[in-house]
């Protein structure tokens, strides 16, 4: 889940299908976006990180910052739409199904791929506005929507108390994303050195549905009947 599906080891890059190298290119272009940013890194480095000629590059993407978008498409967004349809298209409450989905996101962040598209945010695209704004239509703002609508259907069913599902799930984004940064640099955090990432999880899990049940002093199982 949240990977980047790298064939790296796999089979050389030049005797590949003409039909695997936009997949190819940006699986290099995520591996040196990452390494040197997206101001820095070169369609040259890029070519090269792929076995293919900077012109190759070209006849899939018009610029860096198409690739840019293509790469958050098929790396995170991917993978982001088959975890929220694996987590909304059963027929579980909607309690359940916010602890899946609260699983799906602790699991995102707590990959590899988050960390370097959470440096790339927080620095370069910070001076590229259009499409720093195209990272956050393409995965914050959407995964919240579905998290919104897990807890909209629980609070319909009786499960959630009456609360603004999409302040909810912005908290939810909050808190989990906060904590799976603080668990990245866990050796400054010492409020963390003796919990596992599973503890961290747990206890962040229990506190958002304690907060949305419809009687707070109820036993944080209890919705889940």
């Amino acid at each position: 889940m949240f990977t980047s599906h790298s064939h790296h080891g796999q089979e050389p890059r030049w005797r590949r299908l003409p039909e695997e190298r936009p997949r190819q290119i940006i699986e290099a272009a995520f591996e040196v976006f990452g390494e040197h940013g997206l101001a820095a890194a070169r369609l040259e480095d890029i070519a090269k990180a792929a076995g293919v000629s900077k012109g190759t590059i070209y006849l899939y993407f018009p610029n860096k910052e198409a690739l840019f978008c293509e790469m958050i498409r098929q790396v995170v967004g991917e993978s982001l739409t088959q975890a929220q349809a694996r987590v909304t298209e059963n027929a579980n409450s909607a309690t359940v199904q916010l602890r899946e989905y609260m699983r799906v996101l602790w699991d995102y962040v707590r990959s590899p791929v988050f960390e370097k598209v959470y440096r790339l945010v927080q620095g370069d695209l910070q001076n590229f506005p259009g499409l720093l704004q195209f990272w956050i239509q393409e995965i914050p703002l959407r995964s919240m929507t579905a998290a919104a609508g897990i807890i909209r259907r629980g609070i319909e069913t009786g499960e959630f108390r009456a609360v603004d599902p999409d302040a909810a799930a912005r908290m939810l984004h909050a808190i989990l994303h906060k904590h799976g940064i603080w668990c990245v640099q866990r050796e400054r955090n010492l409020f963390l050195t003796q919990l596992t990432d599973d503890e961290v999880f747990q206890q962040v899990q229990e506190f958002v549905l304690h907060a949305l049940l419809p009687n707070p002093n109820a036993p944080a199982g209890a919705a889940q009947e």
